[in-house]
């Protein structure tokens, strides 16, 4: 059979495989934090018909070299890759909405697992935790235990790190009692999380509640998508390094906003028109191929 079918069944297939992931990018076109892929492709191993020759070493040469000869048998994936570029601003004036401006993700817990993500609309439960609403899944942090208390980031070991819960009406730094009640908060771009406490006189002082950790990774396209805004750790992606907003490189804060996707629709349109023309290509190959095979068997008529 001629070589060329299998060559454009193999470009049919992965322009399938490329329209599926454009198709994915337009469906989250605004989902929060949402990164868009995109498909790159590789030449398939080719058929040697002809090796390549030396050139004559005489002075002069009687004869020079030539090149190898070879036919190509099709085309395969090579790799599908995350574009991890900053998607737009979405004001919300909610307190605890936060987009991160800049490299980064926030540390959750969600069933017991460590997983990340870059989707910051955030909300409490009825405990005081602060958790994705979606899923539940706990934002990490430190809890201060006094003004003058350090974290010390950056962390590698995230079992220092802890779910943040507060809620008004409570006693700072988690005490069962106190003359100080929690009345307001506010996030810096540092991810602080800063109380005001009013007393019964009516007197009111600040103190620190908690601080939002966020990671860092040597590679973090290498991260693998696990639904729901969420990503974890391959092996490809090296381990989290947890630092505070602002820190070593990451991002800050931005309070009330969240990140909206990355997916731009003129680019993704344009990329369905290329890959749609590049399917109807390779279509026609099959056609033109089973044309020629046509004219083979008519070669002997009844």
């Amino acid at each position: 059979m001629m070589r060329s079918l299998y060559s454009a069944i193999s470009g049919l297939k992965n322009h399938q495989v490329k329209m599926d992931v454009i198709g994915n990018n337009i469906a989250n076109v605004n989902t929060t934090g949402f990164k868009r892929s995109r498909v790159s492709f590789g030449t398939m191993l080719s058929q040697t018909l002809k090796g390549a020759s030396t050139p004559d070493t005489n002075t002069p040469a009687r004869f020079g070299g030539t090149n190898a000869m070879q036919v190509g048998l099709g085309v395969m994936l090579g790799s599908i890759d995350q574009v991890m570029t900053q998607g737009s601003a979405q004001s919300t004036g909610k307190d605890t909405d936060l987009m991160l401006s800049g490299p980064g993700f926030f540390v959750m817990k969600n069933a017991g697992n460590t997983v990340y993500t870059r989707a910051g609309g955030f909300g409490f439960d009825s405990s005081g935790n602060m958790v994705d609403p979606a899923t539940g899944a706990l934002v990490q942090g430190h809890m201060y235990t006094s003004d003058t208390d350090t974290t010390g980031w950056p962390v590698t070991d995230l079992t220092t790190l802890g779910n943040i819960h507060f809620k008004l009406g409570d006693y700072p730094f988690g005490a069962s009692s106190g003359t100080e009640t929690l009345t307001s908060y506010s996030i810096d771009q540092n991810g602080v999380i800063t109380g005001v406490y009013t007393d019964s006189t009516g007197v009111s002082n600040t103190h620190k509640i908690a601080q939002i950790a966020i990671a860092s990774f040597p590679n973090d396209v290498g991260l693998q998508n696990v639904g729901n805004n969420f990503y974890q750790t391959t092996n490809n992606s090296g381990g989290a390094t947890v630092n505070a907003a602002g820190l070593g490189g990451r991002g800050s804060l931005v309070p009330g906003a969240v990140e909206m996707s990355n997916v731009d629709l003129s680019q993704e349109f344009t990329d369905m028109i290329v890959t749609q023309r590049g399917f109807q290509a390779n279509s026609r190959v099959i056609t033109v191929s089973d044309t020629l095979l046509q004219e083979l068997i008519d070669l002997k008529r009844q």
